[in-house]
């Protein structure tokens, strides 16, 4: 596997394109608004497509203290927790979601301490942000979230395979869960107020919201941070969205992660924006991928 790449600080976090392998991409942006970059990235990959892939995305919280360290230091302490080996081949599948599912939650232990080793003593709003991974294991996918930050599987079948993998923890996820459509719940004032997040004043429970599928069909995995979703949520939105960008340039990665970006900034680009996509194959039994058809 790819060693892997990751976001710091610096000028070049205003817009840095990261490509570990030709089938996965990152792109992190300050947007139009803010003055700084607080999002982060990680990822890594393997050369072969769609055998082994981390994918993370972390969000500063911007009303707390330096929160841009906080979101780099985290990132990477979360891919280099879940880039460990966990080959599917030496268990069941439930064992192996296990193993995941404790690789996750440490990896969020991991990345909460990351962030709050960056805060000053006594400082009352010590740096904090949100959590977004997924790994691609042999046709597996495995993603979830801590915070608002986002995964979704778009398939290239159609929109109504689109899923949403994880749950937002927030206050617009509260008022869906009672009742409330996506739309109104996240047009609301405090829709955007978490209720989970990494840092020294974090919640005790840090387990990431997970979700996994096999994959059965071609299609593209997207890690991203509020900056895209605020402007396209539903999932079955965000899967036209990914075509579009898809058919706009070259197809590649990395043109895609920058059709993304330059959407949000064309719809204002109020916050800092990450998108990282993985094009995800499916894997056959004899454990080699196999071509779209």
């Amino acid at each position: 596997m790819d060693h892997g790449e990751s976001a710091h600080d610096g000028a070049a976090r205003n817009h840095l394109l990261l490509t570990p392998q030709p089938w996965v991409a990152g792109l992190t942006d300050i947007g139009r608004r803010h003055h700084r970059n607080e999002d982060a990235l990680a990822l890594t990959a393997s050369a072969e497509p769609a055998a082994r892939a981390v994918l993370v995305a972390c969000d500063g919280v911007s009303t707390a203290t330096d929160s841009h360290i906080a979101s780099a230091a985290a990132s990477q302490a979360v891919a280099e927790r879940l880039a460990q080996p966990m080959p599917r081949d030496e268990a069941g599948e439930d064992d192996w979601l296990a193993t995941v599912s404790r690789a996750f939650t440490e990896a969020a232990q991991a990345g909460s301490r990351a962030a709050a080793a960056t805060a000053a003593d006594g400082d009352p709003s010590p740096p904090s942000c949100t959590l977004a991974a997924a790994i691609v294991e042999q046709g597996m996918i495995v993603g979830g979230n801590v915070g608002d930050s986002r995964v979704y599987w778009l398939p290239d079948v159609g929109p109504q395979r689109a899923v949403q993998l994880g749950t937002d923890d927030s206050m617009a996820n509260e008022l869906i869960r009672r009742g409330m459509g996506r739309a109104e719940a996240e047009a609301t004032p405090t829709a955007h107020a978490i209720t989970r997040w990494l840092g020294r004043d974090a919640p005790e429970d840090l387990s990431p919201h997970l979700a996994h599928l096999r994959v059965e069909e071609p299609g593209w995995l997207l890690v991203c941070t509020d900056g895209l979703w605020n402007y396209c949520s539903d999932p079955a939105d965000v899967w036209d969205l990914m075509q579009r960008a898809v058919a706009q340039r070259d197809g590649t990665p990395g043109s895609v992660v920058e059709a993304l970006v330059d959407f949000a900034n064309g719809q204002g680009g109020a916050d800092n924006i990450t998108a990282i996509v993985a094009r995800v194959v499916p894997w056959d039994v004899a454990g080699q991928s196999v071509p779209a058809r």
